[in-house]
C-alpha cells in the first residue's frame, strides 16, 4: 500500500505540470517564434551596411550576421523568460507590480544622468533602455491594482479613484520618458492607458468628459507643451503634415528618412527586389537611401516591404494580428479581471507598436523612431516582448485554475 500511495503522490506532482504544457496555446506559441525568426533574416539583410569593427567583421564575416546573431542569443535569452512567465501561475507573478515599477522608475533616474543619447545602462555586457521596463511594469501594476484594491475598501472601486490609479501608475513613467527626450516609447503610454481605462470598467459618461477634455488640450499640448520637451517633435509632425497635404519639402534635410523609406515601399510592387538585394536589382537600401544606421530597428518595415514586396508585407501583417486577435481571445477566457486586463494592456502595447512602426514607414504617421516587436534589431526588447507574451499564455493555461476556498469541518 505505501508503494501505491508513493505512486499516487507521484502522480499528484506531475500532473499540474503536465496539464499546464497540454494546456499550452500552441497557436501563440508558433506565431510568436514566426515572427522572431522571420526577424532574424530580416535583420541579416537590414544591416548589412552598418558599421562594426574590424574583429567583429572578421569573425562573423558581415554586419548583418554579427546583428542577427546577437539577435538569436536575445531570443534564447527571451525564450527562458517567455516560458518561466507562462508555466507560473500569473496570479503570483503580478505581485512583483510595485517592486518592479519601483526599481524600474529609479533605472530611469539613473539613465538619465548617463550621458548617453539613447539613455542605455549596461548590466555586464548586456545594454538596455530602462524605458521598456517601466511600461511592462506599469502594466503589472495597474493590472494588480485595479482588480485588488477595491478588496481593501469599496471606496477603491470609485471610478475616479480607478482613473487617478491608472492615471498616476501611466503618467511617471510617461514624464520621465519623455525628460530623456524619447516621444516614441512615451506616446506608447497613450493607448495602454485607454485601453486600461475601458476594460478596468471606468462609465462611459466619464470616458466621454476626458474624451472631450482630452480633444480641447490637444492644441495646447502641441503648440505650448510639445516644443519644451522636444525638439525634433514638431518638426517631424511639421514634415508629416506637409507631406500628407502633397506641399514641398526638403527631402535632403528633415524629410530624407520618410522620402526614401515610403519610396522604397512604394516601388516594391507584389514580389519586391528580393532578399538581400543588391545595388543591380534596384535596392535603395543597398544604395543608401534607407539610414543605414537605423535600418535593422526603426525602418527594418521599409527593408521588408522593398525587399518582399506588397506579399511580404500582407504575410507579415496577417502574423501580426493573428497573434492580436489571439490575444484578445485568450483575453475573453481569462478568469478573473486581473488576468483581462494583464491580456489587454498586452495587446495594447503590440498594437501600438505595430501600428505606429509601420505607420511611419508608410507616411499614415510621423517618424518617432520605435521598433518593431519581435522583428527589429531591438536588444532587451525581445526578451520584454517575449516576457510579456508568456504572461498572456500564464493567462490562458491558467483560466481554469480558481483560488481554494478553505472549508471550516462542520461540528459532530
Amino acid at each position: 500500500m505505501g508503494g501505491g500511495r508513493g505512486m499516487f503522490a507521484g502522480e499528484s506532482v506531475m500532473t499540474p505540470f503536465l496539464r499546464k504544457i497540454l494546456g499550452v496555446n500552441w497557436v501563440l506559441v508558433l506565431v510568436m517564434y514566426g515572427l522572431l525568426i522571420f526577424g532574424v533574416f530580416m535583420i541579416e539583410s537590414a544591416a548589412r551596411h552598418v558599421s562594426i569593427t574590424e574583429e567583429n567583421l572578421a569573425h562573423f564575416g558581415s554586419a548583418g550576421a554579427y546583428f542577427a546573431s546577437k539577435q538569436k542569443t536575445f531570443i534564447l535569452i527571451g525564450s527562458i523568460a517567455y516560458f518561466v512567465a507562462a508555466f507560473i501561475d500569473y496570479r503570483w507573478i503580478r505581485w512583483l507590480g510595485i517592486p518592479f515599477y519601483l526599481v524600474s522608475m529609479a533605472l530611469m533616474i539613473v539613465a538619465m544622468q548617463q550621458d548617453d543619447s539613447v539613455h542605455q545602462l549596461r548590466l555586464g555586457g548586456l545594454s538596455f533602455q530602462p524605458a521598456q521596463l517601466g511600461i511592462t511594469s506599469g502594466i503589472l501594476l495597474i493590472a494588480w491594482l485595479v482588480q485588488d484594491l477595491p478588496k481593501l475598501h469599496r471606496w477603491f472601486g470609485a471610478p475616479f479613484i480607478r482613473i487617478g490609479i491608472i492615471g498616476l501608475v501611466a503618467v511617471v513613467p510617461f514624464l520621465l520618458v519623455v525628460k530623456m527626450g524619447d516621444m516614441g516609447s512615451a506616446l506608447v503610454w497613450i493607448p495602454v492607458s485607454i485601453v486600461a481605462l475601458l476594460i478596468g470598467g471606468i462609465p462611459f459618461r466619464y470616458l466621454k468628459c476626458m474624451t472631450f477634455f482630452g480633444a480641447g488640450i490637444i492644441p495646447l499640448l502641441y503648440f505650448v507643451a510639445l516644443p519644451l520637451v522636444s525638439k525634433r517633435g514638431p518638426e517631424r509632425i511639421d514634415v508629416w503634415l506637409r507631406m500628407m497635404q502633397g506641399r514641398e519639402v526638403d527631402i535632403n534635410g528633415d524629410a530624407y528618412a520618410p522620402h526614401n523609406v515610403s519610396m522604397a515601399i512604394g516601388k516594391a510592387g507584389w514580389k519586391g527586389a528580393g532578399h538581400n538585394a543588391s545595388v543591380e536589382q534596384g535596392s535603395l537600401h543597398a544604395k543608401g537611401f534607407i539610414p543605414r544606421e537605423t535600418a535593422h530597428n526603426d525602418y527594418v518595415f521599409g527593408v521588408i516591404g522593398e525587399e518582399l514586396g506588397f506579399r511580404g508585407s500582407l504575410l507579415l501583417l496577417t502574423a501580426f494580428a493573428l497573434l492580436l486577435v489571439q490575444g484578445l481571445f485568450i483575453a475573453f477566457y481569462s478568469r478573473d479581471v486581473s488576468g483581462r486586463l494583464l491580456v489587454c494592456l498586452v495587446v495594447a502595447l503590440f498594437f501600438a507598436h505595430v501600428f505606429e512602426s509601420i505607420g511611419m514607414c508608410v507616411l499614415i504617421m510621423p517618424i518617432t523612431g520605435i521598433p518593431l516587436p519581435l522583428v527589429s534589431y531591438s536588444g532587451t526588447f525581445v526578451v520584454i516582448c517575449m516576457f510579456l507574451l508568456g504572461l498572456v499564455q500564464s493567462v490562458w493555461i491558467h483560466r481554469h485554475r480558481k483560488p481554494q476556498l478553505q472549508m471550516e469541518p462542520a461540528n459532530a
